[in-house]
């Protein structure tokens, strides 16, 4: 066989490739399945936990030197503040979001059970647009320190200076090319970093940090009188705490990350899809022990750090500026350990993008698809995988891998996601009644309100950035959802007892469907609509029909299931009863069930839809109804390319 003769293979091979693990749905009268199909292994919640880990942990390697400059002497404090709201305040809120989602959808799945219609959608896509924006710069911004951290190296400089974009978009190519492979590997690869980067941490911080701290106690005598000189009042400091810490809030995307990857979560042998308690208990404990973790290295690397490391030394061109811990592994155990632990920081810097798509990875096929603002190919995980790549490329040139230009958009996706799920919780507790939790969950919700204000007035550009990610993701979204508007959108149709008598009873001479739009359904609706359509088409027995009545339930959603009910009205008109959420998708898929069912082909007729086509259609996209006649036939031509084995439609 000739090289030309191979080529046509090629594309298949690809496809194939690509689509790995997504079940295909050959039979034309049957839209995918809304829901993703789980095909990854699932993992001990530990193992999980790393992979989330690698981006909470690693802000370790930046979060004591933030903390320092931006609240000097009074770091300490802020950070205990810090660590309060998240043992007192974040984490009971995702361990409640765990329980309320447990399917990775997160908090976005509590607020939209809250809201119908278009405006539920629009209202998660726009909280998407800043998961979007907090997932995305995790992988950019990550990536980007970590190349900072080699182009600081005094063994690298010479070779990397000044080619920080192209380092930046390798190593995101690296990270991509790691979930190409599978989350199998990604998480494998995480639980190393992860145990290596703690361990030389505890090394760092505890053994030997601690050690001159508690060998130099005058430096605890030097820092309090600090506290005095430069602010006086303890309750001052206890205030300009408050007022710093919003600026510490960098890490805290690790919980919604967390509760993102809960299907990766081995379950307990009893656990089912609507109540998966052993992926929930699992879940608990990864988001509780990241917490704890995380908690006492903030407060004990803030503290080293704060004593030991001249004010000086953090300020921009400093030896610490962005790498405090590195110093004192340099400053105390020497150039080879210290190398060592750049290596480590570097690595867990790199592969901090990890969580964030996995977030993505699990979020996007458990939205947009099922809304129809995606195409078929979003569940499959490799081509999500290549388009987030390029995003993140796209926007590491935008921003010439720069860390502080990113670090604005960076908090304001993590605060405002953390807000969304505390305010769901505090609205989940209020509907369950639980009036305590509901205000204690309140407080939270204003606490963290406050910090996404006060972080979007100091850094009004995230809120700018997350608006190109929204507009992107609406824009996007709603193009999508139009241009798959005249696919058949069901997933199944089943038929109760009465209708399979119907169809069967018809089937043994021509099977005649009349849509009706259900009113009064009393006797003079029917009789007067059997005698206009058989005015209109010349009926031979106007009395061998079936009625077919639709009612429309949320025109926002996309794919629906048919529940078909047979009706007799008045003892003598037949009438098909059925619920969707879009009138001409559910009379082609069951016309098209309807053939398949009887090896029959089914006639169906309509009235002329009054008023202007445009608005007919327009209301088709928007509510389900419209100018049924046509779409309803271009829905049949799209799913039965045979133009025999399509059902009759006929107008009058």
């Amino acid at each position: 066989m000739t090289k030309t003769e191979e080529a046509p293979a090629a594309p298949g091979a690809l496809r194939s490739w690509l689509m790995k693990g997504v079940r295909e749905e050959h039979p034309a009268h049957l839209a995918p399945h809304p829901s993703p199909q789980q095909t990854e292994k699932t993992h001990h919640w530990w193992q999980v936990m790393c992979l989330t880990g690698v981006d909470y942990f690693s802000t370790l390697g930046y979060q004591p030197g933030i903390a320092a400059l931006a609240a000097g002497a009074i770091s300490p404090i802020a950070t205990v503040v810090l660590v309060a709201l998240t043992l007192l305040g974040a984490l009971p809120v995702y361990r409640r979001v765990a329980r309320e989602s447990p399917n990775g959808e997160g908090s976005l799945a509590m607020l939209e059970r809250l809201m119908s219609f278009w405006k539920g959608k629009i209202f998660v896509l726009v909280l998407l647009g800043f998961a979007a924006t907090d997932f995305i710069i995790t992988m950019t911004l990550s990536a980007a320190d970590a190349t900072a951290h080699l182009v600081e190296n005094p063994h690298l400089e010479p070779l990397l200076a000044g080619h920080q974009v192209a380092v930046t978009l390798f190593l995101l190519a690296l990270l991509g090319a790691v979930f190409l492979r599978g989350f199998k590997e990604a998480i494998g690869v995480a639980v190393i970093l992860v145990v290596i980067y703690l361990a030389l941490n505890v090394v760092v911080v505890v053994t030997v940090a601690f050690e001159h701290v508690i060998a130099q106690p005058f430096l605890w005598t030097e820092w309090k009188r600090a506290l005095i000189e430069q602010h006086g009042n303890p309750w001052v400091v206890v205030g300009i705490a408050l007022l710093v810490f919003p600026k510490l809030a960098l890490g805290l995307s690790g919980f919604e990350t967390g509760v993102a990857v809960m299907p990766h979560i081995n379950g307990h042998p009893e656990d089912t899809p609507a109540h998966p308690l052993g992926r929930i208990r699992g879940a608990k404990r990864l988001l509780t022990t990241a917490a704890v973790i995380m908690s006492i290295f903030l407060i004990t690397s803030s503290v080293v750090t704060t004593l030991l490391i001249p004010p000086t030394e953090f300020e921009p061109g400093g030896a610490a500026n962005g790498r405090a811990l590195a110093y004192q592994a340099h400053e105390y155990l020497g150039s080879t350990f210290g190398s060592v632990y750049d290596a480590s920081t570097i690595a867990i810097l790199w592969f901090a993008g990890a969580s964030a798509m996995a977030g993505m990875l699990n979020l996007i096929p458990r939205y947009l698809p099922r809304y129809g603002m995606a195409p078929q190919w979003a569940r499959a995980v490799r081509p999500l995988v290549l388009i987030l790549t390029l995003g993140a490329f796209i926007i590491t040139i935008i921003f010439h891998a720069d860390v502080d230009a990113q670090g604005g958009a960076y908090a304001t996706g993590v605060l405002v996601l953390i807000t969304s799920a505390a305010v769901a919780v505090t609205l989940a507790a209020r509907k369950a009644r639980q009036r305590g939790l509901t205000v204690a969950f309140g407080v939270v919700s204003l606490i963290f309100i406050y910090t996404t204000g006060a972080n979007i007035l100091e850094r009004p550009d995230g809120v700018k950035i997350a608006t190109v990610f929204i507009a992107a993701i609406l824009i996007v979204s709603l193009a999508s959802r139009f241009a798959r508007a005249f696919e058949l959108r069901v997933t199944d149709v089943a038929f109760d007892k009465t209708a399979q008598l119907f169809i069967r009873d018809t089937a043994r001479r021509t099977i005649r469907f009349i849509a009706n739009e259900p009113d009064s359904r009393d006797r003079a609706e029917y009789s007067d609509k059997l005698r206009q359509v058989s005015r209109d088409n010349d009926l031979a027995d106007p009395n061998d029909v079936i009625f077919i009545e639709i009612t429309v339930t949320d025109p926002s959603e996309f794919a629906s299931y048919l529940d078909v009910t047979g009706e007799a009205q008045h003892g003598r008109y037949r009438v098909l009863t059925l619920s969707s959420s879009t009138v001409p998708n559910a009379l082609a898929a069951l016309l098209l069930a309807v053939r398949d069912r009887t090896d029959r082909t089914p006639h169906i007729y309509f009235e002329w839809t009054e008023g202007n086509p445009a608005a007919n259609l327009i209301r088709f996209l928007f509510f389900g109804v419209g100018e049924v006649a046509p779409v309803t036939r271009e829905v049949i031509r799209r799913a039965e390319p045979d133009r025999e084995r399509r059902p009759h439609v006929h107008v009058g």
